[in-house]
């Protein structure tokens, strides 16, 4: 029987129990599942589980299981695999059944043989992700999730660390090297099951995953979205429920590791058997060596477990609909008045003591395109859109008459120009959120970075671009930058890209014979010396109260001023109001319909139909920066209060230039 702690170190014995227990019956598999999800609902369970964010894949143990926080950056065919299939010892002709499920390559003893007609074998299907840490996630992100963690990991090889566990960052030796990481697993080959000659599991021809070895051809590109990320891809093996993930979820696995040398082997025999014929190897090699990377580089986890994230944020809890987290919820909301006041203090000063900018910068932080509905007021034969409360599906967006409601981006306008303030500024904002990217927009950046997703057809996979980037990442836009210079066809198709983005909240990705629409939920803050050049659903002139003799000095002494608890405080306050529902009961939306049609008598020129949708969202995202979750009267007026002093500061700021910002 297996012993206790098994099913972290040993999961295939438990399968290998229900699966012995239960055959012919169909439903070892969902009991297998069950299984596993009893044993992670234990008191920190989860915690055991060593994460692949968190230790280099040399420190794991084969077939053990483990966890992966990520983003699905694409979804590769889906491929037949034995489920199950007999083996034969041709001596004694004694037959076994074993499971292929989770597995890549087929075991069986050195005296047996795989009987391939056999009338028990079945053959399933599964469907392959490929894989990348969350791009732009946050370092107290990282490290709040390793200092959670309780997993007991040690190298696979002989080498011994001077510590049990390191992060990607202080491994980089073995990224820079992957040589040394394959030499390390081929080094543990003791704990890998296989026949002398290894089977794979696929049942499509087996010629279509080759490796091409790392000496021979140039570097493996995992195919990361942002420039200077670290970490793993990982090819996500699912066997069921695929059809509820989709390309930018982000997901947390728990499943199987694999990093067998043995594929690399087997592809290797494969690729150089003068026994295959063009027929058997449709495949380019670029495409071979896309699909079957390196497993030391690009490890397997076959999933038993996997379910989409709510948020990142690891100062809460992971799922808000759960019982036990109302408790947290709750108590946090009743010290949510000191949280804002605090938190608006310290952006204020960050905003060179402008408190209104502050305010915008909150009001920003916590918008989110979730919940929507459309009234219908008619003035003067005009129709004007607003918004209220419709609560769609879990992760879908809300979308009306094609304009997504709920997106905040603002311009944050009257920036030093080539300064280090936007950095600073980008550097705050990266300690409030989970997931962020400062996009420095020059005419270099314009004309060579790549933007916009693309299929490569050759490889058969998704090239990644810039604004591949998960749900609710925070993108800060440096138009300070941006000098006199001429921009290619690259250049404008990314400023459109940009501002697409900004306008419609969706990304079209190239698919070189047309263009597939992938919706988007990426807060946008734009900075900027005048008026930004890319659309904004706000402008905020910055006003600054003071000018610090030493920029530097004055930022960076801001962050350390600022206690961890109180940090974490405005860390949970950005993400937690993010997730919260929010309406418009009918009372209040009769007022605000009488106050807008008493607004445009007053002043026709002026109030628009983009005012009333600017002041209902400022409305709403002011609601609910003090825990209110439905709209007032007294939330409603301090809305056009904001509105009006920011509008009376673009004013001025236009006499003073003589020309329109």
């Amino acid at each position: 029987m297996p012993c206790v702690a098994d099913w972290l170190n040993n999961p295939f014995s438990i399968v290998q129990d229900i699966f012995a227990q239960n055959v012919p019956n169909s439903d070892w598999e969902k009991k297998v599942t069950e299984y596993f999800k009893e044993k992670l609902k234990e008191n920190n369970a989860t915690n055991w589980v060593p994460s692949l964010n968190d230790v280099p894949v040399h420190y794991l143990k084969p077939n053990s299981l483990v966890k992966f926080r990520c983003m699905v950056q694409d979804m590769f065919d889906p491929e037949f695999y034995m489920g199950v299939y007999e083996t034969v010892d041709p001596n004694t002709n004694a037959r076994v059944l074993h499971f292929g499920k989770y597995r890549d390559v087929a075991e069986c003893g050195p005296q047996q043989e795989i009987d391939l007609n056999s009338s028990q074998t079945v053959t399933s299907e599964r469907q392959t992700f490929y894989c990348v840490p969350v791009p732009g996630e946050s370092a107290w992100v990282k490290e709040a999730y390793i200092s959670a963690s309780q997993a007991r990991v040690s190298p696979s090889t002989s080498y011994t660390p001077s510590r049990h566990k390191r992060s990607y960052e202080e491994d980089e030796d073995m990224d820079l090297h992957p040589s040394k990481q394959k030499e390390q697993h081929m080094g543990s080959g003791g704990d890998i099951h296989g026949c002398v000659e290894p089977k794979r599991l696929e049942t499509e021809a087996s010629a279509g995953h080759h490796l091409i070895s790392p000496n021979c051809s140039p570097p493996l590109d995992l195919n990361f979205p942002l420039p200077g990320e670290k970490g793993p891809a990982c090819l996500v093996k699912v066997y069921e429920s695929w059809d509820s993930f989709k390309v930018n979820d982000v997901l947390e696995v728990y499943g199987i590791l694999s990093v067998d040398p043995v594929l690399s082997i087997v592809n290797n025999e494969e690729r150089d058997s003068s026994t295959l014929n063009a027929v058997e190897s449709m495949d380019t090699a670029e495409e071979q060596r896309v699909h079957s990377p390196p497993a030391s580089l690009v490890p397997r986890i076959h999933v038993i477990l996997a379910q989409k994230l709510q948020h990142i944020n690891p100062l809460l809890p992971a799922c808000l609909n759960e019982e036990e987290s109302k408790t947290f919820v709750s108590n946090f909301m009743s010290e949510l008045s000191p949280v804002r006041a605090e938190l608006l203090g310290f952006l204020t000063h960050a905003l060179l003591g402008d408190s209104l900018a502050a305010e915008y910068l909150i009001l920003h932080l916590i918008s989110t395109v979730c919940i929507t509905q459309k009234l219908t007021f008619v003035q003067n034969g005009e129709k004007i859109y607003s918004q209220k409360r419709e609560r769609k599906a879990e992760g879908s967006y809300a979308r009306r008459d094609v304009l997504p409601l709920g997106k905040f981006t603002v311009n944050l306008s009257g920036c030093p120009r080539n300064n280090i303030f936007t950095e600073h500024i980008y550097r705050i904002i990266q300690q409030l959120v989970p997931a962020s990217y400062r996009l420095q927009m020059t005419i270099e950046n314009m004309n060579h970075s790549r933007f916009i997703p693309h299929k490569d057809y050759t490889a058969n996979r998704l090239v990644s671009g810039v604004l591949q980037l998960a749900s609710n990442t925070s993108l800060v836009v440096d138009e300070t930058q941006l000098e006199q210079g001429q921009l290619d066809t690259k250049g404008v198709h990314n400023v459109t890209a940009l501002g697409n983005l900004i306008t419609w909240q969706k990304v079209d990705y190239d698919f070189n014979y047309h263009q597939m629409e992938f919706p988007c939920n990426i807060n946008v803050l734009i900075t900027s010396e005048g008026r930004s050049l890319l659309p904004s659903d706000c402008q905020v002139h910055l006003q600054p109260q003071l000018i610090p003799p030493n920029m530097e000095e004055y930022m960076s002494s801001l962050l350390t001023a600022v206690l961890p608890s109180v940090l974490n405080k405005f860390r949970i306050y950005l993400s937690l109001l993010r997730l919260l529902d929010y309406s418009i009961s009918e009372e209040v939306t009769k007022a605000v319909e009488e106050d807008f049609v008493e607004m445009r008598k007053n002043d026709p020129e002026s109030v628009t139909a983009d005012d009333l949708h600017r002041t209902l969202l400022v409305a709403r995202f002011l609601s609910l920066s003090v825990g209110q979750t439905t709209l007032s009267r007294e939330r409603w007026l301090r809305a056009k209060q904001l509105e009006a002093l920011r509008k009376a500061r673009l004013q001025q700021q236009k006499c003073v230039n003589g020309n329109e910002l």
